[in-house]
Order: structure tokens, then sequence, then C-alpha cells
């Protein structure tokens, strides 16, 4: 099955074995390629004696540790088709993964992200305040996964404006004008959770004790990158989305759960307070003692699968974090397919999501 095909589905339309048939046939297409293609996946695919001709489901496919991509250079196509390295965020002293892509994967992160994103704000552009300093996006070096995270949200706003300067300050005069500019027209927002509620929030806190007021009771927030440091403060998710509507009025609010490492599957929240995979992508919970599957509601790690890496065998990875599967099919909010809580990363694990290495660092 071709990408092209699979990005004229609907992205939630799919029920569970729908949507297995067709993760099963693209998954091992993309396994072949890649053992043909990068010489260390597979000499790791011979190591664990993998057959491909005996494969039922997707779920059988090996993974990969996530971690693996900060210890190797892992790619699927020559130096010439590589047009960008994209590599993860993390502290000061910790390896970084690397991700090359070729111009087909590159854009197909790109296409299914609008799928996927669309599906909650709309196909139209909107007006967009980033909840970031413009810097981030112009200096590879200051946590490139969190610039790669602006540009790949940017692509839904019509007219843009930075909410912060390179001091992490809030531009109150830009913010003010730009919605006065924009009134009456739906405002789309996005940042990494942690800025949001730290110089975003805790601003408009501080001027509303002012008389100094902003209404976004209009717009739509979409965030991402972790909550451990929210969480270190007693800031829970109902926590967050109650005091962004008292102080702004913004009450459309969707985290998001993603990785660079399988950038463009981003796993939306929905209107019900749930993370969901899409037809691109899935989540399994592994038990941590033989990483067998794990059942609707037990906790284990998450390992994540993605239909569209060509140029790197990234798509069926074992990452650091820890969740569970609380449904699928039936979630009260329409969308087909698993929905999943995060419990956050295990134990010992680096920290790595772009809003906590960012409130690792500040």
């Amino acid at each position: 099955m071709t990408f092209d095909e699979i990005l004229s589905i609907p992205p939630y339309s799919l029920d569970e074995e729908e949507k297995g048939k067709l993760l099963t046939e693209r998954l091992l297409e993309l396994t072949r390629l890649h053992r043909k293609n990068c010489p260390e996946y597979a000499n790791m695919l011979d190591a664990v004696g993998f057959d491909p001709d005996g494969v039922k489901s997707y779920k059988e496919l090996p993974f990969l540790p996530v971690r693996l991509f900060k210890e190797m250079d892992l790619k699927s196509v020559t130096k010439e088709e590589i047009v960008k390295t994209m590599t993860s965020s993390g502290t000061s002293g910790q390896a970084v993964s690397k991700i090359y892509l070729d111009r087909s994967t590159s854009a197909n992160q790109q296409k299914t992200m609008v799928k996927i994103v669309s599906e909650f704000t709309g196909s139209g552009r909107m007006p967009m305040i980033i909840i970031d300093c413009p810097s981030v996006v112009k200096n590879r070096a200051m946590f490139s996964a969190r610039g790669a995270g602006i540009l790949g949200f940017s692509i839904f706003g019509s007219k843009k404006i930075y909410a912060l300067d390179d001091d992490m300050k809030l531009d109150v005069s830009g913010v003010s004008d730009f919605l006065e500019q924009h009134k009456g027209e739906r405002i789309l927002l996005f940042g990494f959770t942690f800025m949001v509620w730290q110089h975003f929030y805790k601003e408009l806190k501080r001027l509303k004790e002012e008389g100094i007021a902003f209404d976004l009771s209009n717009g739509i927030l979409i965030h991402g990158g972790g909550w451990k440091k929210l969480i270190s403060e007693a800031v829970s998710h109902d926590e967050f989305h109650k005091s962004m509507e008292e102080i702004c009025g913004l009450k459309d609010i969707h985290d998001y759960y993603g990785m660079v490492e399988q950038t463009g599957c981003i796993y939306m929240e929905c209107e019900c307070g749930h993370l969901h995979a899409s037809n691109f992508s899935d989540v399994i919970i592994r038990r941590p003692l033989d990483f067998s599957e794990a059942d609707t509601g037990e906790t284990g790690i998450i390992q994540v699968v993605s239909t569209i890496p060509e140029s790197y065998p990234g798509h069926s990875l074992l990452t650091e974090d820890e969740g569970s599967v609380v449904g699928i099919d039936d979630c009260p909010c329409g969308r087909k397919g698993k929905y999943f809580k995060i419990n956050g990363r295990l134990k010992n694990a680096e920290i790595r999501g772009c809003s906590d290495t960012y409130a690792a660092k500040f």
C-alpha cells in the first residue's frame, strides 16, 4: 500500500480490524525496505532471526529502542538524498537523536500532520500566536526539535506573531495589537506546555491583577512537549485547563504526544481529554518483563508505530514512556482507533520532551 493511498482515507475512520490490516501491510513493506537499504537494521533483524513471511500482524514486527537513534546513524537512503537532519531535544550533556529525511519522507510528514490537526482545527488557516521566541527557528543549535515543532504547526497560521521576545518576556503590546487586528476571528495558539504556563499564563495572570485582560475565548490552543515539570509544580491537566479559561477565556485546548523520531504522526487530545492514534500510526503497550502486549487499562511501556518513515528505520519504536490504552473505537468524541493516556517517563529515563528539557534548563 502506498502512502498516498493511506493519505486518502479520513484519519480516524477505520475500526480496529480495518486499521490492523492497513498497518500490517504498510509496516511489513517498510520493514522489508529498511532491511534492504539499511545494513545496521538488517544486521539487527538477522540477529533476532526475523522472518517477514511468518508475520500475521504489525504487532509481531521487531521494534527498535528509541535511544538507538542517539547511538547510531540509521538511514535507508544515500547521503546525497538527505535533505534534512532533525535532532531531538536534550538538556546539556545529553546525546540527541539524529533523524535523516529525504524529500519524500519530509513531505509525507507535513501532509500527515495537516490531515491529523485539521480534524481538530478545521481546514482553514487562522491568525496564529506562537508562544515562543523568534530565535528558536533561526538558530538550529537551539532546541532543534522545538524549532521543528513550531515550523510544523506554523503551516496552520495565516498571519503569525511570536508572543515572546528572545528574553522569553511576553510582548504585551504586540499580542494586544494582534488580537485587536483579528477581533472576531478564530485564533490559533501553539506552544510547549511549560512555556505556555511559565511565560504566558503567569504573565496574563499578573496583567489581569493590574487590570489588563486579554480575551482569547475564540481561540484554540495546541500544546505539547511533556508535563513532567508542571506536574512537579502540582499543575495537573485539569488545573491547566481551568486556569487558562479563568485568565483569558480559553476553553478549546488540545495537548498532543509526539516525538522527533516519528515526526508527523502526532497523537492529538480530543474534546474528551483522550490522546488518539490516527490511521497513520498506533500505540502498543508492552509489559516490561516480557514485552508482551498489555491489556486495555494495564500500564506498560509505550511502543509507537508509524506508516511514514521511508528514509530511516523508525517505523516501529519502543519509547521510554509509560502509559495505558483507555479504549478502542468507542471514544465519546466519535473518532475511531485507540485512545490512551501517558503516565510519564520511565524511571531513570532521561528528560526528553521539548517542554520538559526547556523546563530543566529554565
